[in-house]
């Protein structure tokens, strides 16, 4: 991660450092300016797409941003509010050197952020990022804004039919679905499309409402959904973030389904059918021993990356797979769309069951998670694991407790500040021992530092 851009772009609280309005207008500026020459080498418009997700906080940002994009000398063509992963679609179709969307995801409606997308429709290499960090400490003034600006809700309706394109009708057709849209960028887009498929569609946390966004709703927050799946009798519920660039699914029965349900159930679909390149899916470290296990039991062997979907996409980039993703429910199917989309996975996973004639729930006992503690602890500072004297060594030793069967993984959040411990083993009172224990470790080392 560089000084400003985390896992998933620059993300903090709306008004306080780096989303100043200052900051703001630099990194558009800087960006575009640093991607000038990459647009005339490629024969790509210089241009930039945008989105926001309903964020009160939104507007304001869109106008620094679009301020120093164009003062870079870049048009700007506005989507308004539309998904993170509409803006990956829209920058390829239109010839854009980039694209770029107002949202925090899944965070708390006081967040904002800003993530940039290339012009092929994936995240911005790290090296980029760093160039345009270094940039930013070097401006001191930007531009008069020499670009233009202009509202494009075309952009949003191609996404649409696009999304309608990727899944057959005929097998969709009068399906009962449940949609949480988090009162988030996919409030009008995720139901249009739905009923576009001629499915029976009930939604919830489908307002224009920033104050409202994620809010005990979403993919953090799918209780509500499921609850409503069985109240209706539907066939399947899907909960969207605030940006819908991830999804968390619902049984018939109202039993929860993730991402890693999600993209093992997608990869065994795909494999059956001989189109799994590979044999292998991707996770990341964090994904659960029970689904990796039972992939590998299946014949589908799994890649592991680094949490955050742009190494997720990295990997099925260089080894030319098919579906990969987080058991946040990111989850990419490259051969349709460079990043991570809710929606298009809801469809894709929703196509995979009707094609097997199998319910939903059928999907959800295919295999059993290992016990696990996920813990996310608050920090003032981000000390480099690696350099805390004793640290690494203390973790394996309370791995090794697992005799073989489990796993101790530490991290820090790429967007909060926060330590994430993830512990996995048989044992589940084991489990919450060693995570009291590596929790302890952390804070013996740290205070050590001092």
């Amino acid at each position: 991660m560089g000084k400003y851009f985390g896992t998933d772009g620059v993300r903090a609280v709306a008004g306080q450092f780096p989303l100043t309005d200052d900051f703001i207008e630099k990194l558009g500026f800087c960006a575009l300016t640093e991607m000038k020459a990459y647009a005339k080498r490629e024969n790509l418009k210089l241009q930039v797409v945008i989105a926001r997700d309903t964020r009160l906080s939104g507007p304001s940002i869109l106008q620094a941003l679009s301020a120093g994009i164009r003062a870079a000398g870049a048009d700007v063509l506005d989507m308004g509010i539309s998904t993170t992963p509409s803006v990956a679609y829209a920058v390829q179709h239109t010839g854009s050197v980039c694209g770029v969307v107002i949202s925090a995801s899944h965070n708390p409606p006081e967040f904002n952020g800003i993530k940039f997308f290339s012009s092929k429709g994936s995240k911005l290499p790290e090296e980029l990022e760093n160039i345009i960090e270094d940039a930013i400490e070097k401006t001191t003034q930007v531009s008069e804004a020499t670009g233009t600006y202009r509202q494009a809700p075309e952009l949003v309706t191609a996404y649409k039919n696009f999304l309608a394109s990727t899944v057959d009708s005929a097998l969709v057709k009068g399906t009962k679905v449940v949609l949480d849209c988090a009162n988030g960028a996919s409030y009008q887009i995720a139901p249009d499309v739905f009923r576009m498929l001629g499915m029976q569609v009930i939604t919830l946390a489908d307002k224009n409402d920033g104050a409202l966004i994620n809010k005990d709703v979403g993919a953090l927050h799918t209780e509500k959904m499921q609850a409503r799946v069985v109240e209706e009798k539907a066939d399947i519920g899907f909960s969207f973030d605030g940006d819908a660039d991830r999804v968390i699914a619902s049984d018939e029965n109202g039993r929860q389904l993730d991402g890693e349900y999600i993209i093992s159930s997608s990869a065994l679909a795909l494999h059956a059918a001989g189109k799994l390149p590979g044999n292998k899916a991707v996770l990341t470290v964090m994904a659960n021993l029970g689904c990796i296990n039972y992939l590998k039991d299946k014949g589908v062997e799994v890649a592991l990356t680094p949490v955050g979907d742009k190494y997720v996409s990295r990997v099925l980039a260089q080894e030319g797979l098919a579906v990969g993703g987080e058991t946040s429910g990111h989850i990419i199917f490259p051969q349709l769309l460079a990043t991570g989309d809710g929606i298009l996975s809801a469809l894709q996973f929703l196509q995979f069951a009707k094609k097997s004639g199998l319910p939903v729930s059928q999907f959800a006992g295919t295999w059993t998670k290992y016990p696990a503690v996920l813990r996310a602890i608050k920090v003032q500072s981000k000390p480099a694991l690696e350099n805390l004297p004793g640290f690494a060594e203390g973790i394996k030793d309370l791995e090794n407790k697992l005799g073989g069967k489990g796993r101790v993984y530490v991290r820090y959040s790429g967007t909060e500040p926060k330590l994430r411990i993830l512990v996995e083993g048989e044992d589940e009172a084991l489990v919450n021992q060693i995570a009291d224990g590596a929790e302890a470790l952390y804070w013996s080392k740290t205070e050590a530092k001092k």
